[in-house]
């Protein structure tokens, strides 16, 4: 049986990420991010909620990416959900793109050249930010030409390094409907962005995703919620360069520009640069916002959801992998778990994210 491996947000779950699923072969299996993604802002909604959508149209088997994992850079993002996937045995790895192309072929010229377009890189001016050079890396050795904004057909590129030399199928499905970031009202395949946008639009919402009542029903939060709380951990944090991945320039203008905004973006603004990236500045707020330290990665697998289908792959492969299927006084990841609970500041009605909490469980007739 092939086993699908699908990396995956779902920050809301909309129709084109159904069509993705549908599109899968076999047994279905999602490395989701938690609470906090990858751009370095909050789930719209809780990452149990994601992963009930995500299991009623079409997922078997939803795990969490660790904090430290899902918000992150393309090349960790991908790296870290890869090693999750191979523990759960997939020889598949699907994923959307605007760019249909040989991902195959890319991630084994990978493979043999890794060494020169590692070397590549450090000889690239210092102030273009690393996505810059990931695309001016590709373009030399590929001959890829990157259009307009590709998110996640640089995604698919860092999928193709992660999978380099690994036994990893890799199926690129295109893109359905608008661009990743537009926040047009596309009806059937509307993005991401546009359904958070448009989200108090119950009438577009209900034609841009399969679940719009429990989405809608659902505690919603955005970065506004949690931009005081980032102000006191900026104005009493002495050191922010104890935060992971933050550096004495960073925090310099971090401290100077709190002082001078009123919201999220504008704090963006005033930190980012040329060669800190808006992502990498939202990222790195993330950190401060949930404290987040430098830790080593969990060894077990947090378990958010199956179908009986996954349920049985589930008991195959207990004894090669340890799964996490309920939290109690022993943690699974510290560091996640801090941010489950700074994420349940940004709304009461937030149900608790961690303890006592057990997979979600949708029952579906076994093929």
């Amino acid at each position: 049986m092939t086993i699908t491996g699908i990396i995956a947000e779902f920050n809301p779950f909309h129709n084109g990420h159904k069509y993705l699923l549908n599109q899968a072969n076999g047994l279905k299996i999602v490395a989701m991010s938690g609470n906090f993604v990858q751009r370095g802002e909050p789930a719209i909604i809780d990452k149990w909620t994601r992963a009930q959508m995500a299991l009623a149209n079409g997922a078997d088997l939803v795990v969490e990416l660790p904090f430290l994992v899902a918000v992150q850079s393309a090349d960790y993002f991908a790296q870290g959900a890869m090693d999750i996937l191979r523990k759960l045995g997939i020889d598949t790895l699907a994923f959307g793109t605007e760019e249909v192309l040989d991902y195959q072929r890319l991630s084994a010229l990978y493979g043999k050249k890794a060494e020169q377009m590692t070397a590549f890189l450090s000889t690239l001016p210092e102030e273009l930010s690393y996505p810059q050079k990931t695309q001016l890396m590709w373009e030399t050795f590929a001959g890829i030409d990157f259009t307009g904004d590709t998110p996640n057909h640089i995604l698919g590129l860092a999928y193709a390094k992660a999978c380099a030399g690994k036994d990893i199928k890799l199926t690129p499905v295109q893109r359905q409907g608008a661009a990743y970031h537009s926040e047009e009202k596309e009806r059937l395949y509307a993005s991401a962005t546009s359904l958070r946008h448009h989200r108090q639009d119950k009438s577009f919402v209900a034609k841009g995703m399969p679940n719009p009542d429990l989405f809608q029903a659902s505690p919603q939060v955005t970065w506004a919620d949690y931009f005081q709380l980032l102000k006191y951990h900026i104005a009493t944090q002495p050191d922010l360069t104890q935060v992971f991945q933050v550096n004495e320039e960073l925090a310099a203008r971090i401290k100077k520009a709190i002082r001078q905004v009123t919201d999220i973006d504008q704090l963006v603004e005033a930190v980012a640069t040329k060669r800190y990236t808006k992502a990498r500045v939202r990222r790195i707020l993330t950190y401060i916002l949930v404290n987040a330290r430098e830790a080593d990665l969990p060894k077990g697998v947090h378990v958010l959801g199956f179908t009986e289908k996954g349920r049985q792959h589930l008991s195959r492969i207990k004894d090669k992998t340890r799964l996490i299927s309920r939290i109690g006084s022993q943690p699974w990841d510290t560091l996640t778990q801090q941010a489950d609970q700074v994420y349940q500041l940004g709304n009461p009605e937030i149900l608790e994210q961690t303890w006592g909490r057990v997979p979600i469980t949708i029952e579906k007739e076994v093929q």
